[in-house]
C-alpha cells in the first residue's frame, strides 16, 4: 500500500500543513486501531485514509482522519491533500466526492493546479470570555465564539496583527476551554501583502499544540471575517512557522476554501 505525505495549503514543499494519505486498496476500513497506529507513525497533524466506493451513490470515496492520538470529524488540509492524490495518481478525475464524519466534502480541481473544498460553515455562537483563558492564551480576547460541533474550537479576535504572531500559549492549559482548541485572529495589518485576515491554531485536545495550517478552521474564520469585511471572498494566513494561505468563499451555509498542495514523499507502507 502507497502512503504519501502532501505539503497542502501551499505550493512550496517544506511549508503548509503536510498530511499522510494512504489510499486503500479494499472497499472497508480496517479496524480503527490500526488506522490509529499508523497515524501514530506518521505523526502528522492528520492521517488521511480513503477507500473507493461503488459507482452511483452519494459518494465516489469514504474518507477518515486521525491525528496521532484520535480522529476528528473535520480536517481541511487531509482533505485537500487526499483529492491532490487522487488528481495526480489519476486514481479520480474531476471533482470528487468525500463521504466522511461531516456529510459529503466535495473538492473540485482547477487548471492552474489549486483544489476547491466545499464544506459546512461553522455556525458561530457568541461566547463569555471565560475565566483564565486570557492568561492561557497570552493576550485579551476581544471577541469570542464556539464554532460548533465539527470543529469545537473557541474563535478568538485580539487586538492585531502583531499580537497573533507573538502568541507563546500555555497549551496545557488551553485544553480545557474547548473541545479541540483555540483559533486566534486578527485583521491583516496591510491586505496588500497579499491575505485579508489572519490566524494561528492551537489544538492540544488532539495532541497537535500549534497546527500549521487549518482548512476546518477557515470555515468558522470565514464567516466571521466576511462579516467583519463585508466581502464574500477573502485570503487568510495561517502565520504558524511553516505559514499558508488558505482562500476562502462564503455560500451561505457552505464555505468554499481553496488552495494548492504538493507531494513531497512517496513510500510503501510494509507493516
Amino acid at each position: 500500500m502507497r502512503i504519501r505525505i502532501v505539503d497542502a495549503f501551499t505550493d512550496r514543499p517544506f511549508t503548509g500543513n503536510p498530511a499522510g494519505v494512504l489510499l486503500l486498496d479494499h472497499d472497508t476500513f480496517p479496524e480503527e486501531s490500526r488506522l490509529q497506529s499508523v497515524a501514530l507513525e506518521v505523526n502528522h497533524a492528520e492521517t488521511a485514509f480513503a477507500h473507493r466506493l461503488p459507482e452511483g451513490g452519494d459518494a465516489d470515496w469514504a474518507l477518515r482522519w486521525f491525528t496521532p492520538v484520535t480522529e476528528v470529524a473535520m480536517c481541511g488540509h487531509a482533505t485537500l491533500a487526499t483529492a491532490h492524490v487522487l488528481r495526480t495518481t489519476g486514481a479520480h478525475t474531476g471533482p470528487v466526492r468525500f463521504a466522511t464524519l461531516s456529510g459529503v466534502l466535495i473538492a473540485t480541481p482547477h487548471e492552474d493546479g489549486s483544489l476547491t473544498l466545499d464544506f459546512p460553515t461553522a455556525p458561530l455562537t457568541p461566547v463569555e470570555v471565560p475565566d483564565g483563558v486570557a492568561e492561557a492564551l497570552g493576550a485579551e480576547p476581544l471577541t469570542t465564539f464556539d464554532t460548533g460541533p465539527n470543529t469545537g474550537d473557541l474563535l478568538i479576535e485580539v487586538a492585531d496583527e502583531k499580537t497573533v504572531r507573538g502568541l507563546t500559549p500555555d497549551h496545557k492549559a488551553l485544553a480545557r476551554y474547548s473541545e479541540r482548541g483555540i483559533i486566534a485572529t486578527a485583521r491583516a495589518e496591510d491586505p496588500s501583502q497579499g491575505y485579508d485576515f489572519l490566524s494561528r491554531c492551537f489544538f492540544p485536545n488532539v495532541g497537535i499544540d500549534e497546527d500549521p495550517v487549518t482548512g476546518s478552521a477557515h470555515t468558522a474564520l470565514a464567516p466571521y471575517w466576511s462579516e467583519r469585511l463585508g466581502r464574500p471572498v477573502l485570503t487568510g494566513l495561517q502565520a504558524s512557522p511553516r505559514s499558508g494561505l488558505v482562500r476562502t468563499e462564503l455560500r451561505g451555509d457552505r464555505t468554499l476554501l481553496t488552495g494548492h498542495a504538493v507531494t513531497v514523499i512517496e513510500g510503501e507502507l510494509l507493516a
